[in-house]
């Protein structure tokens, strides 16, 4: 069966087209459902290989498919309508968004990578609209908060990918609010990475339901922890798979009511875990380089080949949707919009472009944006000027007359809506900013300014490969002054704030609560498995004097149930675990200890096939630490061993990846 579909994909692949201190408010609502889905199990029998039946067909445009959003303005714009509730929810559009993570530009075929092909991404571009200069961030967390609300994550508060700094306030208004107020279903489903504790968690930001993980990357692609509406649980198969597999399901689920599903995939960011039959394409595969020799001598082939297969299930994967839709007739009345967050995390194939993720410049800013509408939006049509993740928040409130609601300020995207449906419409005079890591630069129609006073012609040299700052000087003058001048209002954050972030437990809408290891300070000889923080654990626990201590705030206070999750020689057995509660002179504690050992090493290094950056994962398992009185307020939940067994060396003691708090019901 996989056989039989590699051969059908490859060969419609060959004749694909190319083409050129917080106040947290309580009493939060957090979803209207929280419905199991029937594929999630805590005990999996065996995954599922869902690829294997996909079918190619002929795509119809009714869709629209949302990828890869970016922190940008358009310049052929409306307001939002005021009348947003005038049609019956039955009679509005359903909207799929689909985000993907690192995936760069030139990673389509669309855009004439010689190294893949994407046909299903491709289609949308056929029979929808695509915005020819779509900017989003130069990283994934920033990139996601402009998505969600339609402002600049600078003013949102986001300067970080870990540690707090991915959480946008709680005054914005997110996509998913609006539309839950509109009456739509909404779903998550994939890598949120805005958050991980109510009231920043997916289901206390307008979706109905999550199913994915919180953190900005995953150890794990093949049957990994994920979390459920906030309860851990265990994927099936490979990840992605299963993420649109859910999406699927949620579709199918109700057909009276509108949906609105954003589907943010985590691949092809590290680490570059492939299935075998998306390998077996690119195992050896001989590689065109970038047409910018230094994006060609920088490049890991294997790196590449891994990222381009990982593209290619992505694009099998949308076509999964896309078929998914026609089999439901819901294609006509479905917005499909595609995007990423961020250029490509590798020196690959991306049409010369200058920069890579994290960069400022073109390369590492610019994302492929496709939109498919097809009773509203002409099909085959590309849309001149500029525009950016932040546009798409009131586009799609627009195309679906949902009402925006009260923001935290106004918008800095705006409708394309116009634009959308006369392409070849003059686009209006913007800008776009963007900021990251001390970098800024900003893009009109014609010109990229950067601070370091570079000014690049991108309609003539969208390499960025020489300045003429010195030939246009008004042009230069005048973005500068722009640029400087919304540094000065955005007011952008550097990472030092993260010694200012605390963790909010106990959220009273929301009974679980995950407190990941990575977030807990510590001290002794305690050390995360890897300098990245997101997915590790805490490891070599060896001294009765080490401990793992979380700064939190308790929104309301109450009893909590505690489970670990945790790693352990045989030798362990017999450790003894203490969690105490310190709030000023109130103290609360509880112990429990190891009984049964978890030997497990890291699992699944079979599927790397480029050499990871970030930890690895294990088969972690649940233990349960007894109960705890947490009083509301800030405090500190510190984690020791008083007693430790084992030998001593690398193997001695537990390993720690994560912390659940389940508030116990008043009797």
């Amino acid at each position: 069966m996989v056989a039989t579909r590699s051969r059908q994909l490859k060969s419609v692949r060959a004749k694909s087209p190319t083409a050129d201190a917080v106040s947290y408010p309580v009493g939060v609502p957090l979803g209207r459902t929280l419905s199991v889905f029937p594929l999630v199990r805590d005990v999996v029998d065996g995954p599922r290989n869902r690829r294997s039946v996909v079918r190619v067909i002929s795509v119809s445009r009714d869709v629209v498919v949302w990828s890869c959003l970016l922190t940008s303005w358009i310049g052929f714009g409306t307001s939002c309508r005021a009348d947003s509730d005038s049609r019956p929810s039955g009679s509005r559009p359903n909207v799929l968004v689909v985000l993907t993570d690192d995936q760069g530009w030139g990673d389509l075929s669309l855009h004439g990578n010689p190294n893949l092909q994407t046909p299903h991404i491709d289609s949308l571009a056929r029979d929808g609209v695509q915005i020819k200069n779509f900017y989003v961030c130069a990283v994934c967390s920033p990139t996601r908060a402009e998505f969600l609300t339609g402002r600049y994550h600078t003013r949102s508060g986001v300067f970080s990918t870990s540690a707090g700094g991915e959480r946008f306030d709680l005054s914005e208004r997110t996509i998913g609010d609006a539309f839950q107020a509109a009456g739509y279903r909404t779903a998550a489903f994939g890598k949120w990475h805005s958050g991980m504790q109510a009231p920043y968690h997916p289901n206390a930001r307008g979706f109905d339901e999550f199913y994915g993980f919180c953190s900005g990357h995953w150890g794990n692609y093949f049957s990994p922890m994920l979390e459920l509406n906030g309860e851990i649980v265990k994927g099936d198969g490979f990840i992605v798979d299963d993420l649109t597999q859910h999406a699927i399901d949620f579709m199918e689920r109700d057909r009276e009511n509108p949906f609105f599903i954003y589907l943010p995939l985590n691949t092809p960011h590290s680490p570059m875990q492939v299935p075998d039959e998306d390998w077996q394409n690119f195992e050896g595969k001989e590689i065109v380089p970038d047409p910018r020799p230094e994006n060609a001598k920088k490049e890991d082939v294997q790196h590449t080949r891994a990222a381009l297969a990982l593209c290619e299930n992505i694009d099998d994967n949308v076509g999964q949707l896309l078929d998914a839709l026609e089999r439901l007739s819901l294609s006509e009345n479905t917005i499909v919009v595609f995007f990423c967050d961020n250029g490509p995390n590798g020196s690959r194939f991306n049409g010369g472009l200058r920069g890579r993720k994290g960069a400022v410049h073109e390369g590492g800013l610019r994302s492929p944006c496709l939109i498919r509408y097809p009773s509203k939006i002409p099909a085959g049509q590309t849309v001149g000027g500029i525009a950016g993740a932040i546009d798409l928040f009131p586009t799609l409130a627009d195309l679906c007359d949902v009402e925006v609601g009260a923001t935290a300020g106004p918008l800095d995207g705006i409708s394309l809506i116009d634009g959308l449906r006369e392409p070849k419409s003059k686009p209006s005079e913007r800008l776009i900013f963007t900021a990251w890591s001390g970098k800024f630069s900003v893009r009109s129609n014609r010109y990229r300014y950067h601070a370091n006073g570079d000014l690049f012609d991108i309609v003539a040299d969208p390499g960025e490969t020489g300045s003429v700052a010195e030939d246009q000087p008004v042009a230069t003058a005048r973005l500068k002054k722009a640029l400087e001048d919304w540094v000065k209002e955005t007011k952008p954050r550097d990472r030092s704030h993260s010694e200012e972030q605390v963790f909010p437990v106990g959220h009273p809408d929301h009974p679980w609560t995950q407190l990941p290891a990575r977030d807990a300070q510590a001290t002794g000889q305690i050390r995360r498995s890897n300098r990245f923080p997101n997915s590790s654990y805490m490891t070599h626990w060896h001294s009765i004097e080490d401990a793992m201590t979380w700064d939190v705030d308790v929104l309301a206070g109450g009893r909590f149930d505690v489970e670990v999750f945790y790693a352990c020689p045989e030798s362990a057995v017999g450790t003894q675990l203490h969690l105490e509660w310190k709030q000023g002179e109130t103290e609360s504690a509880t112990d429990s200890v190891v009984t049964e050992s978890n030997p497990s090493g890291p699992i699944h290094l079979d599927k790397d096939r480029s050499k990871r950056a970030e930890s690895d994962e294990k088969d972690w398992k649940k233990m349960p630490l007894g109960k705890i009185d947490l009083s509301k307020g800030r405090g500190r939940l510190s984690l020791t061993c008083p007693r430790i067994m084992g030998e001593d060396g690398e193997t001695r003691g537990v390993e720690i990846r994560l912390m659940m708090l389940h508030r116990v019901p008043a009797e």
